[in-house]
């Protein structure tokens, strides 16, 4: 009778351990860890001049997400413009208005969200740095007219290609993670800053849809939050699976 009681007990202790192995070598982090993490991503953000090129992430996939609408829209982009201070502009002709000037914050919750999707796919984990690295890059080649866009777009592609100098995927998986919580939560708080200001992407959406800014504004406040909220039942799922 002993032995039948333990066997369960020892299938169980096997299933679990099973179980966490599969969440790790998912790449998806316990919600313990996820919490640790996205304190830590938040604690960066708000750490002077160490969240500068963080915020110039942020700043990029906003600015690249304007010229991705601009061009579905079949307008034509000039080029970007990246400052210091995390502002950015993007210079185009034509496309949909509401569209382009739609997409920069909602486009950077996206993108950290499809960050922090790639950081659960270890096997693919340096082909995704490789793959952002050059996307930076041609972004450059292509949109990058002044030199200090392009020294921060040379700042941004050495953030991203010079962790595949590391061994261990592990980190490079964790890294990638944090960049990814980093950037949803810069586009959840970037938006914050137009309320009360006379310009910027709400000012102009509000001129040209008759919808009150703060409106535009709420919609990007809330599209960060539920990027968020999907990384966490990404974590959530893997655990209860």
């Amino acid at each position: 009778m002993l032995d039948d009681q333990k066997t369960p007990h020892r299938s169980a202790s096997l299933f679990s351990s099973s179980k966490l192995m599969g969440t790790a070598a998912s790449g998806v982090p316990s919600r313990g860890l996820f919490v640790i993490e996205l304190v830590f991503a938040l604690l960066i953000t708000r750490i002077p001049y160490l969240s500068v090129p963080f915020k110039w992430l942020e700043s990029y996939f906003h600015e690249l997400s304007h010229g991705i609408a601009t061009i579905l829209s079949s307008g034509i982009v000039s080029h970007i413009q990246l400052f210091p201070n995390g502002a950015g502009f993007c210079f185009s002709q034509g496309g949909a208005p509401l569209l382009i000037g739609f997409a920069g914050y909602f486009g950077a919750a996206c993108w950290g969200y499809l960050i922090y999707l790639l950081a659960t796919w270890p096997k693919g984990i340096r082909v995704s740095f490789a793959l952002l690295g050059a996307l930076v890059v041609l972004s450059g080649l292509l949109w990058g007219r002044d030199l200090l866009t392009l020294a921060i777009l040379a700042v941004l592609t050495i953030i991203l290609l010079l962790p595949l100098r590391l061994s261990q995927n592990k980190i490079l998986t964790q890294f990638l993670r944090i960049i990814g919580l980093m950037i949803m939560l810069n586009a959840l708080a970037s938006p914050t800053v137009l309320l009360g200001l006379g310009q910027g992407d709400a000012v102009m959406l509000a001129e040209r849809s008759w919808i009150p800014a703060w409106i535009w504004v709420g919609m990007w406040l809330l599209s960060s939050i539920c990027a968020l909220y999907f990384a966490w039942r990404r974590v959530d799922k893997a655990a209860n699976g």
